[in-house]
């Protein structure tokens, strides 16, 4: 249902942002593999320009989300070609492989293992075949829904491979433990579809170390020695209620002193216009702190100086942890 409303939605924007650049180029090709159903289906839109004697070019994975496929990368073409244009993305190649419904999971019975796939094999065959940076800092992973928890998963899980993450709308839970995820935030997920993956019935302990909450608290020091850049956005409106999941990742991230960017972006839905405006927010962050990013900013020097001297004479250390927020009490109503 997801990836025909993606589709739909796709249409609107192309027919918005007007005729794509000229130059760029979409291939498809198919990856063998014994960790998932053989052979996978990828796309992969080179950039403008692309010439392997001008690499090593940058790697971004753009993860479709549930019921969606390959093909999403073409959906959303427009979008990434008016990013281009805008400067707000550099000359990189995008690769979206099929995952079906996965996950972007190792599955508990072992019997598909999309995210050692992903890793182990997709990006070294991408990078050899169109010759990509193995740099870390030159490779990152972004995605919708299903895409966004992926991109989650596999930035939190290998901080070593991934220099940032760009989660929208991330088909997560607002919870620690599979026992406390209510109807409200898991109706589009049955419960064969939750044992056809976490086993059957559901591994509590599989579920609480692939929910990403739980992997951003378990992998905090790596993922602070790596400097992993984080940011995470969702609609308010979201009709899966996926705001719900993804402000309590946010106060996750915060409790834990996890640098991240997050945006509740008022009045947006799951799909609809906003969302290529909002996918081209996540190609900026990704360009400014990870991929392109500009020189210090030194501009306010003199100011901060002032400030962190004002701040020592009144006896507020500079390595003072962060306390706790205090509760903000009920809604009224």
């Amino acid at each position: 249902m997801i990836g025909r409303m993606v589709a739909v939605a796709a249409v609107v924007w192309a027919l918005a942002g007007g005729a794509l650049a000229q130059g760029s180029k979409l291939e498809t090709a198919e990856l063998a593999t014994r960790l998932a159903p053989s052979p996978v289906k990828y796309t992969v839109l080179l950039p403008p320009g692309y010439d392997p004697a001008k690499g090593p070019y940058p790697l971004m994975l753009l993860l479709h989300g549930g019921g969606g496929d390959n093909g999403f990368l073409a959906s959303m073409r427009p979008t990434i070609e008016q990013a281009w244009a805008a400067g707000e993305l550099p000359p990189l190649v995008v690769v979206t492989p099929d995952a079906k419904r996965s996950l972007y999971m190792d599955y508990r019975d072992g019997s598909q293992k999309w995210e050692s796939f992903i890793v182990g094999e997709l990006i070294p065959a991408v990078r050899q075949r169109y010759k990509l940076s193995p740099d870390r800092m030159k490779t990152v992973v972004t995605g919708i829904s299903m895409g966004g928890l992926g991109s989650l998963r596999l930035g939190l899980d290998h901080p070593e491979v991934f220099g940032g993450l760009a989660s929208l709308e991330a088909g997560i839970e607002p919870a620690l433990s599979f026992d406390d995820v209510k109807m409200r935030n898991r109706f589009q997920r049955d419960d064969a579809f939750f044992k056809s993956i976490f086993g059957d019935p559901v591994d509590r302990a599989f579920w609480k170390k692939a929910n990403p909450a739980n992997m951003a608290i378990d992998n905090r020091a790596r993922v602070l020695s790596s400097g992993l850049q984080i940011y995470l956005e969702v609609g308010d409106l979201d009709m899966f209620h996926l705001d719900e999941g993804n402000e309590y990742l946010h106060r996750v991230l915060w409790d834990h002193q996890i640098p991240h960017e997050y945006r509740l972006v008022h009045g947006a839905d799951h799909l609809g216009k906003s969302l290529g405006p909002r996918l081209r927010d996540g190609f900026r962050f990704l360009t400014a702190h990870v991929l392109a990013p500009p020189p210090p900013d030194t501009s306010y020097a003199a100011g901060k100086a002032a400030v962190v001297s004002l701040r020592r004479r009144m006896g507020v250390a500079d390595d003072e942890p962060r306390p706790p927020l205090p509760p903000t009490g009920a809604p009224s109503h």
